[in-house]
């Protein structure tokens, strides 16, 4: 009933006469209430703590904020919505329901409101709408932060769990740190301290990378992220220390990873393990550009073919 509601006014909303790109906002704004069922299965989806702020953009009538602050009587909330009425309704239902001093709301477009001070988001508004905050979120939410969806996603990104029942599902996805860009660190092997230059690339919470040691070049396998824990691993030859397996794992704080470094490799038939602190910077640039030379030996010029007399 709910999916049908929503067809309806989303084919009414694109063949509005008069409608063209000056109103697109209005187009995205039309308020239809999420179903209270799918509200209840966001709020345990996202596991709600004690210490919780709860941001819902477009909260309409307030419910998906009221419904958490009724779960959990320590946690704080607000909700952004264009509509005054509506505004004004969610204000006095959290009155009534005796939670004003924990929740309010706000008449607010939902790309002014201030993501950096929330836990968990929440919203349902057309698939386009909640594209065009991805951005948003990525840049001002803290990593860590959970947020929610009732049957739309988020384009491309995948979210970390989904709750599907009758074909209308509820996701979630944890703000990942940002990582993209050029990282370096060193790491002392056999009392010889050895640069390693990183490139990563990140989509959302999907990550991947290569590095360069010397000038030997290497993909960092199995990266994971989440919130702000970072883990991969690499396996490579380095140096005169031969082949070494690193495990990698550390949190992203800002323009630094610090975490520690699991190594391990052969030395006289023998496997030796070692455990070290790491520290990873971000750089504006990375050597793994830098030209990688060629061995002093070249290889002999291929004989050239004997001319016919």
């Amino acid at each position: 009933m709910l999916r049908s509601l929503v067809t309806a006014v989303v084919a009414a909303t694109l063949i509005a006469p008069g409608l063209h790109g000056a109103f697109a906002q209005e187009r995205f704004s039309i308020f239809v209430g999420s179903a209270q069922e799918n509200v209840d299965r966001m709020i345990r989806l996202a596991e709600l703590r004690d210490d919780d702020v709860v941001i819902d953009l477009g909260s309409g009538d307030g419910r998906i904020v009221l419904t958490a602050a009724k779960a959990n009587h320590r946690l704080k909330g607000w909700g952004v919505d264009i509509d005054e009425k509506l505004v004004i309704q969610s204000n006095a239902e959290a009155k009534k329901s005796g939670v004003s001093d924990r929740v309010q709301f706000y008449q607010r477009d939902v790309f002014d409101a201030d993501l950096r001070g929330a836990t968990v988001i929440t919203m349902w508004m057309w698939p386009e709408m909640q594209r065009m905050l991805r951005t948003k979120i990525l840049t001002e939410a803290t990593p860590g932060t959970r947020v929610l969806t009732n049957i739309w996603g988020m384009g491309t990104w995948a979210p970390d769990k989904v709750d599907e029942l009758d074909n209308s599902p509820v996701h979630l996805w944890i703000v990942p740190a940002r990582i993209e860009g050029y990282w370096t660190w060193e790491l002392p092997l056999d009392g010889v301290k050895r640069m390693y230059s990183g490139v990563l690339e990140q989509q959302f919470q999907k990550a991947e990378g290569v590095v360069r040691v010397d000038n030997r070049r290497g993909v960092l396998d199995k990266m994971t992220l989440r919130g702000a824990d970072i883990q991969f691993t690499l396996g490579m030859t380095v140096g005169d220390a031969g082949f070494v397996t690193h495990t990698f794992s550390g949190k992203v704080q800002g323009n630094e990873i610090m975490g520690t470094v699991k190594l391990q490799r052969v030395v006289n038939e023998e496997t030796v393990n070692t455990e070290l602190p790491w520290r990873a910077t971000r750089a504006s640039q990375s050597a793994y550009f830098a030209p990688t030379g060629v061995s002093p030996t070249q290889p002999p010029e291929t004989p050239k073919p004997a001319k016919k007399p």
